[in-house]
């Protein structure tokens, strides 16, 4: 009876979270988004796609991180096809510096509205669209109410969503899967090669439904996320603060 029970409630929690977007790994099948160690931070080890991501930018700089960094995510999602939808009212993503992430900036259909209100509405209905691979949204603030709605509308036709808040007021509680904050760094130029380096991130895992937050140091190059291993001072200076 006990062993019954318990199986129950196994799966149960699979079910739970196959509907929450967090999938079970397939046997000789490549599920991973390619965000390496990132990844192992959710659930099963698979980046939830089918689901709503929540993403804060409190300054510009964060914003257009977020947003490169979404584009390398928007390179795997869009890989089998489909099209994006980029909704906002005041869009300051600049389209052709998505071809460095692997996206051609004319499967991204950009929406431009007046109204916050306007924007959730727009989001929504995109988000029940199955023939998208995902759609974004840039708003201020977003009510657990819209969140939830927005939340099912992905449960039901599987496309991912993207949620960037920036600038908001206060830190709502939100259905999101995960919360992410997204700061850039400086890159380091190849040895012998002039200009700049590739794109470098910090990537902060605030909240993830059912998995374990964190934060990584990332770099964009070569057509994929490569994680960026820190130096063996650094290292020590940490456990010295930790001890």
């Amino acid at each position: 009876m006990q062993e019954t029970k318990k199986d129950i409630i196994s799966q149960l929690q699979k079910d739970i979270l196959l509907w929450q977007g967090f999938k079970t790994p397939v046997a000789g099948s490549n599920n991973l988004i390619g965000l390496g160690p990132v990844e192992a931070a959710f659930p099963n080890g698979i980046f939830p796609t089918g689901a709503l991501h929540e993403f804060l930018s409190e300054v510009p700089e964060h914003a257009a991180a977020s947003g490169g960094f979404i584009g390398g995510l928007l390179a795997n999602l869009m890989q089998h096809g489909g099209a994006c939808l980029w909704i906002s009212v005041s869009r300051t993503l600049f389209p052709p510096a998505l071809k460095a992430f692997g996206v051609e900036p004319d499967r991204i259909i950009f929406i431009d509205l007046k109204r916050e209100k306007d924007v959730l509405w727009a989001m929504e209905e995109a988000l029940k669209c199955e023939g998208l691979a995902a759609a974004i949204a840039e708003v201020r603030e977003i009510s657990l109410t819209a969140s939830r709605r927005l939340q099912l509308a992905v449960e039901q036709s599987k496309v991912t969503g993207f949620i960037l808040r920036n600038d908001p007021r206060k830190l709502s509680t939100t259905a999101c899967v995960a919360r992410w904050k997204i700061s850039p760094l400086p890159s380091e130029p190849e040895a012998g090669m002039p200009g700049i380096g590739f794109p470098r991130w910090n990537i902060e895992l605030l909240k993830v439904r059912n998995g374990n937050p964190g934060s990584w140091k990332m770099e964009w190059a070569a057509g994929r996320f490569i994680a960026i291993a820190e130096p063996a001072a650094e290292v020590q200076q940490q456990t010295r603060k930790a001890g």
